[in-house]
């Protein structure tokens, strides 16, 4: 292969030395930088020195290329060659956790600290960062044990806590190799279900369902036909590519059925009084996918088709708290202009310069529906527990007691979480509890969880497990009673709520509590920053005070008002 390249490039420049001397006309002229454009990466393996190309007839192998490099001719036009052959000489290990390159010469991870040989798919978030995965030590056995007995004894029976989860999800994952890991991947499930088996949760205290693939008449009521057969379409291809970082192979489209139909079963059962609660623990995730078209690693709008099975089981209202550190501009765009759906999301916005860039405040929905989507954007990264919650009391929960729904969908992405990789916030699994805990209020504890993203295999697990103990029962403490926000999140909430009273007359006491809290606040914050910078004056210099500048060193002193 390497050899018919080279020759190919010979006779190309032979093509150019012909042209040159016989003045070619134009389109030959095109016909030569078409081809000397399409064989950039060609002439890199065509350097050897001037022996080796009359008598190179047989073709070059990786090992003779890295045999022979001082061989190579060191032209400028190496430096393409310099990046692969730096990932020849040194080795790499990409983290089980965070997915990070790490140089060989350690063995933990520079990200996240977790070990080379983490046992995190094994044991689950319970296993220590810092040791092999063979065994669990003494130590961590004890805090199994603990948290095991902390979770409420609830048999598998009719009223209980159902988990959607099915093998077959695993196999989606991403063909072509690449120098990072792509970050949701299968290890995701792994982690997760490792973590719930390990604390005895499931199987054990939670009841499965039968996996289901959702049918294309269900799909049809979510998605446009052409979505629909483009997701179908991958069946017969061993890679594809929606968007550069969607990706699918020859499973994703029957992983992305499961995922829907689980999700489909998992609502009627819920609503229908089979399960008190539920936990979908799917992949691919859905909350990107829109009507047309597969994105940000989403192929079919789980939460959405849960939504809508809900109301044939007979919801009215359905309630959509979505948590993912990203926008859900498909769930948005699905419901954007239903009023029986009320979609709320707290998501990273940074101005429209966050993925996926949607999910401003002003956004409240269209054709009639306005006030049906609420969007609470951060500004920043590194949002913790006490915004979020700080949100929910005075966004979210008061407008969903107002709606009053039947149903609540929550879409659980994980991403927020501390030490995630593409989310940079800061919220703990104690954090992700209480908020479960505050929406199983409503609709009489009728709560389907779904999972979304999620990229920190130690974060999403003790996320995911930690919000499926209060399914199961369990009152997280109250350790965020009266919790102070960051600025920006004040500022955030208040932009929510200075749209959305138009709609919701429920938050009115709210906006106009909070505005002149941060109104005291901004004054507050101007006083200090004035007596900060009146501290910072110098002093004129000493000797001022006695010599011809006299007068300037006292009105120094008087004008700001310092004690000679």
């Amino acid at each position: 292969m390497v050899s018919e390249t080279v020759e190919l490039v010979r006779s190309v420049n032979g093509k150019a030395k012909a042209i040159g001397q016989n003045g070619a006309d134009r389109v030959a002229d095109e016909e030569l930088n078409g081809r000397h454009r399409n064989l950039e990466v060609a002439s890199v393996c065509s350097r050897s020195d001037g022996k080796k190309k009359s008598n190179h007839r047989r073709e070059l192998t990786m090992e003779d290329i890295c045999n022979n490099l001082d061989d190579l001719e060191d032209d400028e036009d190496d430096l393409d060659w310099e990046p692969f052959l730096e990932c020849l000489t040194f080795g790499r290990w990409s983290c089980t956790n965070c997915t990070m390159l790490n140089p060989d010469s350690i063995i933990f991870c520079e990200t996240c600290k977790e070990h080379k040989e983490s046992g995190i798919l094994k044991h689950g978030f319970f296993g220590s960062p810092a040791s092999q995965g063979a065994a669990l030590t003494p130590v961590e056995l004890e805090v199994i044990e603990r948290y095991t007995e902390s979770v409420p004894d609830v048999a598998a029976a009719r009223c209980s806590t159902a988990i959607g989860f099915d093998e077959r999800m695993l196999l989606h994952s991403e063909v072509e190799k690449k120098m990072y890991s792509h970050p949701e991947r299968p290890d995701r499930l792994r982690a997760i279900a490792a973590s719930l088996s390990t604390a005895g949760i499931f199987p054990g205290k939670c009841r499965p369902i039968t996996a289901r693939e959702i049918t294309k008449e269900e799909l049809l009521k979510v998605h446009s036909m052409e979505h629909v057969e483009a997701v179908e379409l991958t069946e017969k291809m061993l890679s594809s590519y929606f968007t550069p970082d969607t990706y699918a192979n020859e499973h994703s489209a029957e992983a992305a059925r499961l995922a829907a139909g689980l999700c489909a079963d998992l609502a009627t059962e819920i609503y229908s009084g089979c399960a008190k609660n539920g936990f979908a623990l799917i992949r691919p995730p859905g909350h990107h996918a829109g009507v047309h078209e597969s994105m940000g690693f989403c192929l079919h709008n789980n939460a959405a088709v849960a939504a809508l099975a809900a109301q044939v089981a007979g919801a009215k209202k359905v309630l959509i708290v979505d948590w993912d550190v990203h926008h859900g501009n498909g769930t948005q765009e699905i419901f954007d202009k239903n009023k029986s759906v009320l979609y709320i999301s707290l998501h990273r916005h940074e101005g429209g310069n966050f993925y996926p860039g949607t999910g401003a405040a002003h956004e409240v929905g269209t054709m009639g529906a306005e006030g049906y989507c609420v969007n609470v954007p951060w500004s920043c990264g590194g949002v913790g527990d006490n915004d979020y919650i700080f949100a929910f009391e005075h966004v979210v929960l008061p407008i969903a007691q107002e709606f009053v729904p039947d149903f609540i969908i929550i879409s659980a992405g994980f991403d927020a979480a501390r030490g995630d990789p593409l989310g940079g916030c800061d919220v703990t699994p104690a954090g992700y509890a209480c908020m479960t805990n505050m929406l199983n209020t409503l609709a009489g504890g009728k709560t389907l969880v779904i999972l979304e993203g999620g990229y920190n295999l130690r974060s999403i697990s003790s996320s995911a497990t930690a919000v499926i103990k209060v399914l199961l029962g369990e009152s997280p403490e109250n350790q965020f009673s009266g919790v102070a926000p960051s600025a920006a999140c004040m500022q955030a909430v208040l932009d929510v709520l200075k749209i959305q009273t138009n709609f919701w007359s429920s938050l009115n006491s709210n906006f106009m509590k909070l505005q002149s809290c941060w109104e005291s606040y901004l004054v507050e914050k101007r006083r200090k920053k004035m007596k900060k910078r009146k501290l910072k004056v110098a002093e004129p210099p000493i000797f001022w005070k006695w010599g011809r500048k006299r007068f300037l060193y006292y009105l120094h002193l008087q004008r700001f008002r310092v004690k000679p």
